[in-house]
C-alpha cells in the first residue's frame, strides 16, 4: 500500500541518513507527520504500531521475539511505549548493521532520546519532525495572504491536508494531550490545574520565563512549575532560548525566553477564534515573535542542525528578541509585527553587533529584521525580511 504524502524538508536528510545507519530515530510532536512520512519513505519495510496495549505489552515482555518477526527489518512506531526495545535491537544491529533496516519513530523526546542515545550510540541518526514551515505550508494549498490567519491555523498537517477547522481540531489535540499523554510521561494528578498551566505558558509565549512567578499564578510550586514545563518541552509543544552571554555557564542561569513551537496551538490556548482577533490581540507581537523563533527552529531541526538558539538582553541595554550561534559566527534578527517599517526598528541590531563584534574573539553577525509587512529589502546593513519569505533565507 502506498503512503502519499507532501514534501517535507526533511525528506532528504532522512534519506541520506538512512543509507548511512542501520536505524533511523525521527521524533517529534504527535500529529506532526512522522508516521506518515515514514511510511511513504520506507514503503519497504513492515509497520508496527506500539500504540494499541496489547502491542505494547508483547514488545516489553518478549522483545527478542518481536524482533524475531522482522529479521529484515521494520517501522516500529511510538517505540517510547517500550523503552527496553532499543536494548534487544542494539542486538539484532550488531548481528546485520546494513543501513535503513530500523526506524522508529516517537512523540516523547527526553524520555525517548535518552534511552535510544544510551542503547543504539553510533547505530542510529535522531532527528526531529516538527509542525509545518510555512514553506511546506504552500505546498497544501493554504492561502498564506493574511498574517495572522496563517498564525492562527497554526502547522499541523492534518489542519491542512484536510481542511479542518483550526479550533475544532486543536481543542481536540489539547485534551487528547491533557488527558493521555500527559499521564505517561509523568504522575499529574490534578489534570485541571496542567490545563491552567498550559494556558498561563502561552500568554508567557515569547517572552522571558520565570518559573517562580509562573509557579505562583498556576498555584503550584516552583519544582512543580519546572517539572510541568519539561513535560511541555518533552512532548515538542515549547522550547527555551536561553540568554547569550560569553561565559556558556552564564546562559543557563539568565532568564531564558519561552517559545511554543505552534502559532496556532497558542492561539487556541489564549482563548484567540480567528485570525481577526489576534490582528487585535495584546499578545500579537509575542505570538508572531515565537512563530519566527519557531520557523527558525524548524529551519535548523529539519536539515539535523541543532538549535542553536538565543536571546540577547543587555542591562539597560539593546535586547534581540532572537540569535543564532555557530561559534565566532552569528545571526541577530529583531522580530516586528508591524507591516510597516521604522528606522527605530533597526537601532538593537546596530548596537549588538557594534558590542559583538568588538569582543575578542569577534563574533561575526549578519543582521536581519522579520517583519509583518510583505516586501523585503536592504536598510543600513541590515536584511528586512517580509514575513512571506522567512523560508527563503538561509538560518544555519
Amino acid at each position: 500500500m502506498d503512503y502519499p504524502t507532501k514534501p517535507r524538508r526533511i525528506e532528504p536528510l532522512l534519506r541520506q541518513l538512512a543509507q548511512q545507519y542501520p536505524a533511523i530515530t525521527l521524533t517529534g510532536p504527535r500529529q506532526s507527520g512522522k508516521t506518515t512520512l515514514c511510511r511513504a519513505i520506507f514503503h519497504d519495510l513492515p509497520y508496527l504500531n506500539l500504540e494499541p496495549l496489547d502491542r505494547r505489552e508483547y514488545a516489553r515482555s518478549d522483545p527478542r521475539g518481536l524482533l524475531a518477526e522482522y529479521p529484515d527489518g521494520v517501522i516500529l512506531d511510538e517505540v517510547q511505549h517500550a523503552p527496553e526495545l532499543p536494548s534487544y535491537l542494539q542486538e539484532a544491529i550488531d548481528r546485520d548493521p546494513s543501513p535503513g533496516r530500523f526506524v522508529l519513530t516517537g512523540s516523547q523526546h527526553f524520555g525517548l532520546t535518552a534511552t535510544v542515545s544510551q542503547s543504539l550510540a553510533g547505530r542510529t541518526a535522531v532527528l526531529h519532525l516538527l509542525p509545518l514551515s510555512l514553506d511546506e505550508i504552500v505546498t497544501f494549498g493554504t492561502p498564506v495572504e493574511d498574517l495572522f490567519d496563517m498564525l492562527f491555523t497554526g502547522g499541523y498537517p492534518r489542519i491542512h491536508d484536510r481542511r479542518l477547522d483550526p479550533g475544532r481540531w486543536l481543542a481536540d489535540y489539547v485534551a487528547t494531550y491533557v488527558e493521555r499523554d500527559v499521564r505517561q510521561i509523568a504522575n499529574v494528578g490534578d489534570l485541571t490545574a496542567f490545563a491552567q498551566f498550559l494556558r498561563l505558558c502561552a500568554a508567557r509565549t515569547g517572552q522571558e520565563i520565570n518559573l517562580s512567578a509562573l509557579g505562583a499564578d498556576a498555584g503550584v510550586s516552583h519544582n512543580t512549575a519546572r517539572s510541568w514545563l519539561s513535560i511541555m518541552e518533552a512532548s515538542f509543544l515549547v522550547f527555551r532560548a536561553p540568554a547569550w552571554h560569553r561565559n556558556i555557564r552564564k546562559q543557563l542561569i539568565k532568564a531564558p525566553k519561552l517559545h511554543f513551537l505552534d502559532a496556532g496551538l497558542a492561539c487556541y490556548l489564549l482563548g484567540i477564534r480567528n485570525g481577526g482577533e489576534l490582528r487585535h490581540h495584546p499578545l500579537r507581537g509575542a505570538v508572531f515573535e515565537s512563530w519566527v523563533a519557531a520557523e527558525i527552529y524548524k529551519h535548523r531541526a529539519h536539515r539535523g542542525l541543532p538549535a542553536a538558539i538565543l536571546h540577547y538582553r543587555q542591562t539597560r541595554g539593546p535586547e534581540i528578541d532572537v540569535l543564532v550561534q555557530e561559534g565566532l559566527n552569528g545571526i541577530a534578527c529583531e522580530v516586528k509585527s508591524a507591516a510597516t517599517l521604522h528606522p527605530a526598528m533597526l537601532a538593537p541590531l546596530a548596537a549588538v553587533k557594534d558590542r559583538l563584534e568588538n569582543l575578542s574573539p569577534p563574533i561575526r553577525l549578519q543582521q536581519r529584521l522579520v517583519y509583518g509587512g510583505k516586501a523585503s529589502q536592504n536598510r543600513a546593513g541590515v536584511a528586512c525580511i517580509g514575513w512571506r519569505t522567512i523560508h527563503e533565507h538561509d538560518w544555519s
